[in-house]
């Protein structure tokens, strides 16, 4: 008789023990993949719902790989439309603000020029004062717009910087002399740089009568400008002798509306700083304000040559 062979036996019990282990590990991995798409995925539609205060990056536990990224960057996402939206809100109402008081005033003319129309010359007067006020307003918030959202293509050109700041200082002369204000221009040498003419001088113009209305009468005011020690960037200081703003405020009077406890009662709209920041910015510079010991405020704005 031939000899019988042995039995082969199939390895039933390892085969499912290995499947149910595989099993196992591909649920674990499928649920560490799963739960932080479906919290983004949660986040997402609250965010597309206007909720912008959802955050997930706390939700990702100690994860440090591309999930945990998206997690990060939505967050920063979800807090820069949130800041973007209360910004925009905050501009409505301040913009609101600013057209309900001239609006009231031309109201109130119109009442009394029919209650005593031979008076009417002198209400006609303040129409006309109000209306400019809004006509301003609504100048300076267009070109703070076209500045913020990039529409803006600056046209870049050789500049005799000189010349352009003695023609802001003349201009700005009458109104100086009205609160018996020297303004003194310092220049050691011949300055250029590349920019465009019409935003820089409304740049600078700004921050010079920004200091003439905020300065004490019988007082100066100085604008220097020099290089910087490499000579690639330039430096133009306005220098007022006024009491200055609050530390805490001296990055936000370059927000629009924004004038500070010492300018709360002087007349304008708190935009000329903000088109000043826009106008420094996109020409490859920065602008910043501090206070002077014992007394005194500085703006400085910094250009590339």
């Amino acid at each position: 008789m031939p000899p019988q062979r042995a039995k082969v036996r199939f390895p039933l019990i390892p085969i499912l023990g290995g499947s149910l282990v595989s099993f196992i590990f591909a649920a674990l991995l499928a649920w560490y993949f799963s739960k932080p798409i479906n919290s983004l995925r949660a986040a997402f539609d609250q965010a597309s719902k206007g909720k912008l205060d959802v955050r997930v990056a706390h939700k990702m536990g100690g994860r440090r790989d591309e999930l945990s990224d998206l997690g990060h960057d939505f967050d920063a996402m979800a807090a820069r439309l949130g800041s973007l939206l209360q910004g925009q809100t905050k501009l409505l109402h301040h913009v609101s603000h600013e057209l309900r008081s001239p609006l009231a005033r031309i109201q109130m003319a119109l009442g009394l020029v029919r209650q005593n129309p031979i008076k009417i010359e002198v209400f006609l007067e303040r129409i006309e004062l109000e209306a400019n006020r809004m006509d301003k307003l609504v100048g300076e918030l267009l070109e703070l717009s076209r500045l913020e959202s990039g529409v803006v293509k600056i046209k870049k050109e050789n500049l005799e910087l000189n010349q352009l700041l003695t023609n802001i200082v003349e201009d700005a002369q009458f109104e100086a002399m009205a609160k018996q204000i020297t303004l003194h221009l310092t220049l050691d040498e011949n300055y250029t740089l590349k920019g465009q003419p019409d935003l820089l001088y409304r740049a600078i113009e700004n921050v010079v009568r920004n200091a003439i209305k905020y300065g004490p009468n019988d007082s100066e005011i100085t604008i220097v400008c020099n290089h910087q020690a490499d000579n690639k960037y330039l430096h133009i200081r306005v220098t007022d002798q006024g009491t200055g703003v609050s530390e805490d405020e001296l990055e936000d009077i370059f927000k629009p509306f924004v004038r500070g406890i010492s300018g709360s009662q002087t007349t304008g709209h708190g935009v000329g700083l903000a088109i000043t920041k826009q106008v420094v910015d996109v020409h490859g510079g920065w602008v910043f304000a501090k206070n002077l010991s014992p007394s005194g405020f500085c703006v400085e704005m910094v250009l590339p040559c």
